[in-house]
């Protein structure tokens, strides 16, 4: 334990470390912070490298075999309305349990909270239904993923300007440290509902589905809703290390509570699986239970320092840089920071080390983290490039999903259900407590509209890693199809392109 304990330490340090050196650099030379506040953020960047440490020691012991089986149990139970109606409730509960969806809906002025939880949370239930359907009846991915977004596109002609990126932005703010594990482990049980040799690959798509889900929902809502004019975000005021610590003193009772409640329904969940149907041994329980208390403070820690400590900071820098420096700079601070920034998102080690497993080595973490890394760093690029610009978020996301559409019919359907999955998981805490709040500063300060401009950075973070992956898979298929056109590479009945052609054939032929 200790030794995976020093090895989970050692990948947060090295994934946190270039982000802290980024904003150092920033503040000796163009963007100077008050020391207080520098302070902050140095003690956050400690605090966050504590808290991935415990959340990925915790999710390898608790979310992941919880959500595995519990969607053991559910196939098992072979009744379908059964299936159907418990994927729904666990979707809404797992959505409802993401502290990033709180932070979201709090930044939104002129509409409830829970009105905007309760269509995002909606959202994630249908769209986990449709991912089991999807699974059970082998309809193919592409498919649904192409009516889904043009649906998406139409939708998005009729919501008012100043929803459409809020809209657009909640899918991607949902898939956080609580949902990805947890998702892609329920993926793995209810993909063993058939148990052939393409169940594994099944497991992958159900976060893309998840983060689509809340976008129609929220679209839909932005037909009756309009957010208003406020402030969004507060840089508290400091002037000694003491308030520092009274800060966080103050705050982190707050996300005890919230990752408390965040947390309960899930375990209550698993309990009553574990009392009706599992029946698990006291020593996976008592496993289960300590990887559990390892993911709660881990979030709770995680997420008092990105809220307390990244978002003024963030918020900060993106003011400061446009006040102080050419505003075209911010276009390369904000990609060199996306590029470092996906590289501490919790739930991103969970991907890849999933996706190097179930690949069998053919993507290496090492190879999707830099391809990740890349992607993030280009959509944040662009997303500056709109604030100083102002045009519209759907000149970048109608045409690159578009892109990724037309990509996933030459892509094995692995590499695209990796892809959409990789972008969802991109866009998590940090993306929505740092990048969002340096969007916000920087669009405050060159006068634009936050809610047209600075929202929707977000899900542009999860689109361009799609597109990235997607290249992977192409690059992939044409070294596999040269190899076996030189016969080095026999073809075999379960080949990738074998699966391919399965996957397009009609379901009563498979």
């Amino acid at each position: 334990m200790k030794k995976l304990l020093f090895a989970k330490f050692k990948e947060s340090f090295f994934s946190v470390f270039p982000i802290v050196i980024i904003v150092l650099f920033l503040n000796f030379t163009i963007t100077p912070i008050p020391f207080p506040n520098m302070f902050l953020f140095l003690f956050s960047s400690f605090i966050l490298i504590l808290s991935i440490t415990l959340f990925n020691l915790g999710v390898d012991l608790s979310l992941m075999p919880m959500g595995e089986y519990i969607g053991s149990a559910l196939v098992k139970s072979k009744n379908l309305s059964l299936i159907v109606a418990l994927t729904f409730i666990i979707g809404v509960f797992i959505c409802m349990a993401e502290p990033d969806l709180l932070v979201f809906a709090s930044q939104v002025n002129g509409i409830p909270d829970f009105t905007i939880i309760l269509a995002v949370s909606a959202g994630v239930g249908l769209a986990l239904v449709a991912a089991f359907l999807r699974i059970l009846f082998q309809v193919g991915r592409s498919r649904i993923l192409t009516v889904c977004y043009l649906l998406a596109f139409i939708l998005s002609g009729f919501t008012g300007k100043d929803f459409l990126s809020i809209a657009w932005e909640s899918g991607a703010v949902t898939t956080g440290p609580i949902m990805v594990p947890f998702i892609m482990a329920l993926g793995i049980g209810l993909a063993s509902v058939r148990g052939d040799k393409t169940s594994e690959e099944d497991s992958f798509g159900l976060v893309a589905f998840c983060l689509l889900g809340p976008i129609l929902t929220m679209l839909i809502l932005g037909l009756f809703f309009q957010p208003t004019s406020g402030n969004v975000l507060s840089v508290p005021d400091l002037f000694s290390l003491r308030q520092v610590f009274h800060l966080y003193w103050a705050n982190l009772p707050v996300f005890c509570q919230q990752v408390a409640v965040a947390l309960l329904p899930m375990i209550l969940f698993f309990v009553i699986f574990q009392l009706v149907a599992l029946r698990l041994r006291r020593k996976t329980l008592l496993k289960i239970v300590v990887g559990s208390i390892y993911t709660y403070w881990g979030l709770v820690l995680f997420l008092t320092c990105v809220n307390v400590g990244f978002m003024p900071t963030g918020y900060l820098l993106g003011r400061s840089l446009v006040e102080n420096a050419s505003p075209w700079l911010l276009i390369l601070v904000g990609a060199a920071t996306g590029f470092f920034v996906v590289a501490a998102e919790p739930a991103v080690f969970v991907l890849k080390e999933q996706v190097e497993e179930i690949t069998e080595g053919a993507i290496p973490a090492r190879a999707m983290g830099v391809g990740l890394s890349i992607g993030v760093g280009i959509s944040v690029g662009l997303s500056m490039f709109r604030i100083l610009t102002g045009i519209s978020l759907l000149y970048i996301i109608i045409p690159g999903y578009l892109l990724a559409l037309v990509l996933a019919r030459f892509v094995p359907p692995l590499f695209t259900s990796i892809a959409f999955d990789s972008g969802a998981v991109a866009s998590g805490p940090l993306a929505a407590t740092y990048m969002l709040p340096f969007a916000i500063g920087a669009c405050e300060a060159v006068g634009g509209n936050i809610f047209t401009a600075a929202f929707g950075v977000v899900v542009s973070v999860a689109l361009f890693p799609v597109l990235i992956i997607q290249c992977f898979g192409l690059a992939y298929r044409f070294k596999a199809r040269q190899l076996e056109e030189e016969n080095i590479l026999p073809m075999t009945e379960d080949s990738i392109f074998s699966y391919e052609d399965k996957e397009n054939q009609p379901a009563n032929q498979k």
